[in-house]
Order: structure tokens, then C-alpha cells, then sequence
């Protein structure tokens, strides 16, 4: 349910907070709890479109581990690293090193490993293009026991999004294994990010503000490191930035582009940004996503009319449509995001996309 009042180990009032929190445990408290539950999720979701969620069942060790794991891999040589860089993978997977990617155009100023499933590079030529996303991950030799938590942490957060998307079917009038079937084999992403301290007197990049591609997002935080910030909209329409603060205990929660589309805007995909940590500061957080098969086109689900009134269409912006097609909206954040690795394996898009149409 929306949280109130003092939340005690947190250390902070939930009323204090800019976003609402949730606790999945509703779920399993009764049909009433979890009534309120899904009742709370479409109103965080359609008003919002961010919120925290506690309940998970994510213990604080598998947390802790994780932590360890991300700062003893930044913590390598940078020739070990290197030797997994990203630029060397037609599949955008590996290290990135800071500054190697882009939002909107602008450099992001942060570090990161990008984790998808685990699978053969799609030999077939005659392929769609999204599915040169597919292929093997790039491990560090010098840390073999990433894996290993990271396989957890997968399977784990894996069964969180799908307690989250049946929620989220019956809060919209559809049937509980709606996404269950028209989801296929999650095309997940996990990213491991450490962003650096900046001394630059304005604050900078860590993240430019943008929409996630897909449909569900699930971002863990190091405890104590702010820098998150969601852009809220006011009663006459104004936009401003308000701070989502990690809250122990917790994930951050939003909702992608492909989850506007299938609701008909009723949900809303809300830009969100991060900004940098002061010098000597720096700032681990870890997001997952989870997405469709990249073959995989969304339904518009029919919503229940008092539902579709509210629906306000998806939102439209020439310089980023949203496309039914997951693997089409991947594509084209990763080509976007990562020039180099897009010039080195991909010119052929490249070219295609610069042609007039």
C-alpha cells in the first residue's frame, strides 16, 4: 500500500519522501491487502510512474554481496577491464568505460557492465536487425565469481517483475497471466554502474534525463548515495526534478516505454535522470530490466472504460517514437547510447537510418 507515517529501520518518514513505497508482501496478506495493493500500483504508476517497493524477499546479504561484487570489479586494472570492453562486442555487452556512453547525445559520466542472457549470436543474415543484440556476455577473467551473483540476482528480481506484472494485469482489468503470455523469453538487461565524483562547481551528468525503452525496471542503489532525480509535473503542467533518495530495504521502481503503449498511455513512461556525485564520492547502483522477447509485440490491453477515459494516449516525440516492437525500441537506445560500438559493428544501420525517408 502507499506508505505513510515513520517507516523505523529506514531512518526517514515515508511522508517525506517524493515518491510513494509499496510493499509487495500485500500480496500474500489477504484478498484485501492485495486488493489495496494493485489498487495502489496503477494509481503510482498511471500518477507517477515511479515508486519504491519493499517486501521483496531480497535478503540484505544477496544485497551485500552484489555491492562487494561491483566494487571489486571496478576496482580492477583498468588493462582487465579494457580486455572486456564493450566496443568489442556486436552485441553491446561488456565494459563501458566513463564517458563511452551517451544520452540524447550528451556524455554520461559513469562506468558500467552490461549483463543480457546468455545465449549463441543469431548466424542467420536474413535476421531483423534487433536480433544482433543477442549473443554471449563478456566476464572478467580476473573476477570469475561475478557470475555467479549475478546469475542470483537475476533469478531472483526475474520472479519480483513477474509478481509485479500480474499485479499490475488484474489492477487493469485483464486476466493475471496477461504479460505471462505475451511476454516470451525476457529479453533482460543488467547493468552494474559505478559513477564517479565529479569537482566541477555545476552539478553534471552521471545520466541524462530519458525514458527506459521496455517495460519494467527495477533499480537497486547503494545506501547513502543520492543522485537520482524524477521529473514530476505539477496541477497547471509545469515539470520539475524531485529527488528519489535510496531508502534501505528498497527498490526503485518505474515503468518503460512498451508498458505506456500497452495501456494506451494510462501508465506513463517518466523521464528520469541521475546527476553526479560530488569528488571524492562515488555512487554504485544496479539496474534491472525486464523486458519482452525482442520479437515480442505488446497488445494494447482493453481496458475497462472507466480506465480507458483516463487513458491519455501515448506521448509523442518525434525525436524518440515509441514502437510496438521491443526489439525495435532496444535496437535503437543501444545505437543511440553507444556510437562507438554502433560505428565498429553496425555502419550498415547506420547508413540505412541516415537515408531520407
Amino acid at each position: 500500500m502507499l506508505a505513510s507515517g515513520v517507516c523505523g529501520s529506514y531512518g526517514r518518514r515515508m511522508s517525506d519522501l517524493n515518491l510513494p513505497i509499496l510493499d509487495l508482501s500485500q500480496l500474500d496478506a489477504g484478498p484485501e491487502a492485495a486488493a489495496r495493493f494493485r489498487e495502489d500500483l496503477a494509481s503510482a504508476t498511471r500518477d507517477v510512474g515511479f515508486f519504491y517497493l519493499t517486501g521483496t524477499g531480497v535478503e540484505p546479504e544477496l544485497e551485500a554481496r552484489l555491492l562487494r561484487a561491483a566494487r571489486d570489479f571496478f576496482a580492477l586494472p583498468e588493462a582487465d577491464k579494457l580486455a572486456i570492453e564493450n566496443v568489442k562486442s556486436p552485441h553491446f555487452r561488456g565494459y563501458t568505460r566513463v564517458g563511452g556512453e551517451r544520452t540524447r547525445g550528451a556524455v554520461d559520466w559513469r562506468e558500467q557492465l552490461d549483463i543480457g542472457p546468455e545465449r549463441e549470436a543469431v548466424a542467420d543474415p536474413d535476421a531483423p536487425a534487433f536480433f544482433r543484440l543477442v549473443g554471449p556476455n563478456l566476464w572478467p577473467d580476473a573476477q570469475p565469481e561475478l557470475r555467479e551473483v549475478v546469475a542470483e540476482w537475476h533469478e531472483r528480481l526475474s520472479t519480483v517483475a513477474r509478481r509485479l506484472l500480474r499485479a499490475w494485469a488484474l489492477s487493469l482489468g485483464a486476466e493475471e497471466d496477461y504479460f505471462d503470455r505475451h511476454f516470451g523469453d525476457p529479453a533482460t538487461l543488467i547493468k552494474i554502474v559505478r559513477y564517479p565524483g565529479t569537482s566541477e562547481p555545476e552539478p553534471q551528468q552521471g545520466v541524462g534525463a530519458h525514458k527506459d525503452s521496455g517495460v519494467l525496471t527495477l533499480l537497486w542503489i547503494e545506501p547513502g548515495r543520492g543522485g537520482l532525480q524524477v521529473e514530476r509535473e505539477g496541477a497547471s503542467g509545469e515539470r520539475y526534478w524531485v529527488d528519489a533518495p535510496p531508502v534501505p530495504g528498497t527498490f526503485v521502481v518505474n515503468i518503460g516505454e512498451m508498458l505506456e503503449y500497452a495501456t494506451g498511455g494510462y501508465l506513463r513512461a517518466t523521464n528520469h535522470r541521475v546527476v553526479s556525485p560530488r569528488h571524492p564520492e562515488d555512487r554504485i547502483s544496479v539496474p534491472f530490466f525486464f523486458n519482452p522477447a525482442l520479437d515480442t509485440r505488446l497488445p494494447v490491453i482493453d481496458l475497462p472504460p472507466e480506465l480507458a477515459a483516463r487513458a491519455r494516449g501515448v506521448e509523442q516525440d518525434p525525436a524518440n517514437p515509441i514502437h510496438a516492437l521491443y526489439g525495435e525500441n532496444a535496437l535503437k537506445s543501444r545505437l543511440r547510447a553507444h556510437p562507438d560500438v554502433a560505428d565498429r559493428w553496425h555502419a550498415d544501420l547506420l547508413a540505412e537510418a541516415a537515408k531520407p525517408a
